[in-house]
């Protein structure tokens, strides 16, 4: 598995207090949601890794585990029980050639030790010198799969069934989930060794915007064209929400690039279906086109005048 060094990743290093990982995951959010870099493979791949860096950092006991033993981090319980059985039991005929460690108080060497658990993980060491062979349990392998969805699926938590192999699972999912998010499902990854737990299922959703809105978060925008008679005069609009058409009324002499905000009219926020972010729409004034003459008179009139 490569190294991915998440402090890294969120621009931090590793004396970064909770409140920093938090400030600078929103901050990277915002600039490489897929929603604002929708043709840029890059920025989605990054977008991943951050979430991925936030889910492990934001968590003192994973984060911990990541300090103590980076890419191999999610098997820091299965090490330590080894070490802990290593000090207590002790092994007879040592690893490939190197001491016997036994119990009898001795510490033991970490590099040495690591050619053991090396061994537990896939290296084939065992042990040697005729002893005894021990068996420890270790997790399942977790397994990873990506759910696609539309936007509009998101508007309310929703059951659906989907097939992993030959398993059929039913799940919940929450409303308000984000593209590249992760849910994990306890217990139905891969098998376990020696009678181990199963490990996890790891879904990663995929949103499609299918709204001509943009997304940040729980919040959406949007621009709306206005004509310069309504902008100076004011008037009423009609605009769309993600739940339908609302009239909205324009303010006299509404400068270009005014922003409004709807509140309450964005995408509810994770797992919370009755507290909903907002709806942010920007004004576009449209000139008129093809003037008539006495338009033309009239505008000169007005111009005259200021």
């Amino acid at each position: 598995m490569e190294f991915i060094d998440y402090y890294k990743v969120l621009g931090l290093d590793k004396t970064a207090t909770a409140a920093d990982i938090k400030k600078a995951y929103r901050k990277l959010a915002r600039k490489l949601h897929p929603d604002l870099n929708p043709n840029d493979k890059t920025a989605q791949q990054k977008f991943q890794q951050i979430n991925e860096a936030n889910e492990v950092l934001s968590d003192p006991e994973k984060r911990k585990k990541y300090d103590q033993y980076g890419k191999d981090w999610q098997h820091a319980d299965a090490f330590e029980a080894a070490k802990k059985q290593q000090g207590s039991q002790g092994f007879g005929g040592g690893f490939g050639g190197q001491r016997t460690y036994s119990g009898g108080g001795q510490g033991f060497d970490e590099s040495q030790f690591s050619d053991f658990f090396e061994s537990m993980f896939g290296g084939g060491g065992g042990f040697s010198g005729g002893s005894r062979r021990q068996t420890s349990q270790f997790k399942g392998q977790d397994l990873s799969a990506t759910l696609r969805l539309n936007l509009t699926d998101v508007l309310k938590s929703q059951k659906q069934t989907i097939s992993i192999g030959e398993k059929k699972i039913r799940l919940t999912i929450p409303a308000g989930v984000e593209d590249g998010q992760t849910l994990k499902i306890k217990g139905y990854g891969g098998e376990g060794m020696n009678g181990g737990p199963k490990g996890d299922l790891l879904i990663t959703f995929e949103i499609f915007n299918n709204t001509r809105f943009k997304r940040l978060e729980s919040d959406i925008y949007s621009t709306e064209e206005i004509s310069l008679y309504t902008a100076l005069l004011g008037g009423e609009i009609t605009v769309e929400t993600l739940t339908g058409k609302v009239k909205l009324s324009v303010k006299p002499e509404t400068q270009n690039d005014t922003k409004v905000k709807l509140k309450g009219k964005g995408l509810p926020k994770y797992k919370k279906e009755d507290q909903h972010g907002d709806l942010y729409i920007t004004y576009k004034i449209v000139l008129p086109k093809n003037l008539s003459e006495k338009e033309k008179e009239l505008f000169n009139e007005l111009s005259k005048l200021r």
